[in-house]
């Protein structure tokens, strides 16, 4: 890997940090980014450098949202337990069916998802701050598992996923929904490094700087997710969303011809 390749990623990785920290979604830049500036690099190494960075920069967020924000740490516990499990199981049963076969259920997942919260200008606007019961931990444990396995199996617009469900189910603004997001998806990148590291899937010399540059995204995207509040948060929810939509969409009608 040269100087000149770093000096195009590591923009990039700060610019996903960003995003991550804010609204989740990073990978909708880092991924195409690391395939075309490292076409040499084998694809589960490149997606495991950018688990391990990714990694780094969720704890960061979580940890600046926490120091501010009352998070629910015992349905978050369970239910990023859940996604681990449900996001392992995901990693290994993709070699058993390819991914594709998921992408036209997502986009109409997504669809539904952003037509949801576009006529619903309100959600998310304000917490409830009901205390969590005994059904929201089963949804929890429910919602974990099918999401971290999606997260494992295909992947994309998980973040989303995440956020909508504790903005609808939890009844959390955007800005606790983000950062209990944050949380979930940590675990979810653990289940996949659990299997990225001990494979050799890992570039350290990559992963590093992308990680460092990834922090300092995710210490300007916490600042600016306090600074614009739920609505700035809602509308970058719904720029990320589309562009996920769009991306997908692209995808399935050149798969189709």
């Amino acid at each position: 890997m040269t100087s000149t390749e770093l000096l195009i990623i590591l923009p990039l990785a700060f610019c996903s940090g960003l995003i991550n920290a804010a609204v989740g979604g990073g990978g909708l830049i880092m991924i195409p980014g690391l395939f075309a500036t490292l076409p040499q690099a084998t694809p589960a190494a490149l997606l495991g450098s950018d688990k391990l960075s990714s990694i780094v920069g969720h704890a960061f967020a979580a940890r600046q949202y926490a120091r501010r924000i009352e998070l629910p740490w015992r349905l978050l516990g369970i239910t990023g337990a859940a996604a681990f499990v449900g996001s392992y199981s995901g990693a290994h049963v993709v070699h058993l069916m390819p991914a594709n076969f998921v992408r036209p259920l997502v986009i109409v997942l997504l669809i539904v998802m952003l037509a949801y919260t576009w006529l619903r200008p309100q959600l998310g606007a304000t917490d409830t701050g009901r205390p969590i019961q005994r059904k929201d931990i089963i949804l929890g444990v429910v919602a974990g598992a099918g999401i971290g396995f999606y997260d494992g199996f295909f992947g994309p617009g998980a973040g989303s996923f995440l956020m909508f469900l504790f903005v609808r189910v939890f009844h959390f603004d955007f800005l606790r929904a983000s950062a209990s997001a944050k949380v979930v998806n940590m675990a979810t990148n653990l289940a996949a490094l659990s299997f990225f590291i001990p494979a050799g899937l890992v570039i350290y010399e990559l992963a590093i700087p992308m990680a460092v540059a990834g922090v300092c995204g995710a210490f300007v995207g916490t600042h600016l997710a306090f600074k614009g509040g739920n609505q700035w948060i809602r509308r970058l929810f719904l720029v990320l969303a589309i562009l996920l939509l769009g991306k997908l969409i692209f995808e399935t009608a050149v798969n189709w011809h």
